[in-house]
């Protein structure tokens, strides 16, 4: 299966470069796996294909400001972005620029309130980081990072709260899972209401996620490392639904991986903590999976590939086509698909 196949045409334009004003606003279009046929609604109407006894699940990761600005003892200019916590104060961080950051050098942030020091380099070039401050490294986090925003979006974000969900809760992203971000409180007590469950994982979202796939072929693509973990009242959610014949949906591809990673062979999910590398691509059999809410995807991509293996590639270029022709806003801050 060839990488090309898995393309279409994007105007630049059409990147979301900044979130809409109300999260529940975006549009949504909804793709009938079965019928073949494409709807085009607003993301709050999600509640009217929503069924009671349906399981929605959702990542409730939350992102840190991992990208740090920082000067070298000698005054340069350097950049960090945090891509995950190895032990105590001690990172894997890709720095720029990387050939003047050794082992042993020293790097300031924030006027001294963060320091740092190389003391590795690692496959790929990412360094082995230790921080040294006083209080709470989070904290320190909070007041001097920023957003590690994708590369494909310009604009400065001006509240950062817009790039988590309004129910992330636990920290260790460098991305956020955005099909998550199209609902509001109001909207997910709504769901409730209409007795729809709701059920949380957690996985830490890694760069990784925006990494192009480098192979000609599909196959030879060695995908990325993600950590998650599910509790087992979340298990048994998602577990009920499926003995009672209601759908497991998805909120986001990072969802759908870890159930994906953990199902067994009747779809059923337990207590778990791990890595996952999971590489969905059409052919794929879905165990748990359902249903999925998910955003447009960049063109050539693992995720474009996921949503493929779920609705069929012919099917999906021809919803992203329509898409293109109708205007939807793409990838982290645009518009939402709903695959049933």
């Amino acid at each position: 299966m060839k990488v090309s196949d898995f393309n279409y045409e994007l105007p630049e334009k059409l990147i979301a470069q900044v979130p809409i004003k109300n999260r529940d606003e975006s549009r949504l279009m909804v793709l009938d796996r079965k019928l073949e046929k494409i709807e085009h609604k607003v993301f709050k109407d999600i509640i009217d294909y929503l069924e009671p006894g349906d399981c929605l699940v959702r990542n409730n990761t939350k992102v840190i400001p991992a990208r740090l600005y920082g000067k070298k003892e000698t005054g340069a200019n350097v950049e960090f972005l945090l891509l995950n916590n190895i032990e105590g104060d001690i990172w894997e961080s890709i720095v720029r620029p990387g050939n003047k950051l050794h082992i042993g050098t020293k790097v300031i942030f924030g006027d001294g309130i963060l320091e740092a020091e190389i003391l590795d380099i690692m496959p790929g070039g990412t360094r082995k980081v230790k921080f040294n401050y006083n209080g709470i490294f989070n904290e320190i986090l909070d007041q001097i990072g920023l957003m590690p925003l994708p590369p494909y979006i310009h604009e400065t974000l001006k509240e950062k709260d817009r790039y988590q969900t309004v129910y992330a809760k636990f920290e260790g992203s460098a991305a956020a899972p955005t099909a998550g971000l199209h609902f509001t409180n109001e909207l997910l007590d709504k769901i409730k209401e209409k007795g729809v469950e709701i059920a949380n994982v957690t996985l830490h979202v890694g760069i990784g996620t925006f990494r192009p796939v480098k192979e000609d072929e599909v196959e030879k693509h060695d995908m990325h490392t993600e950590h998650f973990y599910i509790k087992n009242e979340d298990a048994e959610k998602i577990n009920n639904a499926k003995r009672k014949g209601k759908r497991v949906i998805a909120v986001g591809t990072t969802s759908c991986r870890v159930l994906e990673s953990i199902a067994d062979e009747n779809g059923l999910v337990k207590e778990t903590e791990g890595d996952t590398k999971i590489f969905i691509y059409p052919g794929y059999k879905f165990k748990c999976l359902d249903a999925l809410i998910t955003n447009f995807h960049l063109p050539q991509s693992t995720l474009l590939m996921l949503v493929s293996a779920l609705a069929g590639r012919e099917f999906i270029l021809k919803a992203y086509n329509e898409a293109v022709k109708e205007k939807y806003r793409f990838f982290s801050f645009g518009d939402a698909m709903f695959i049933m």
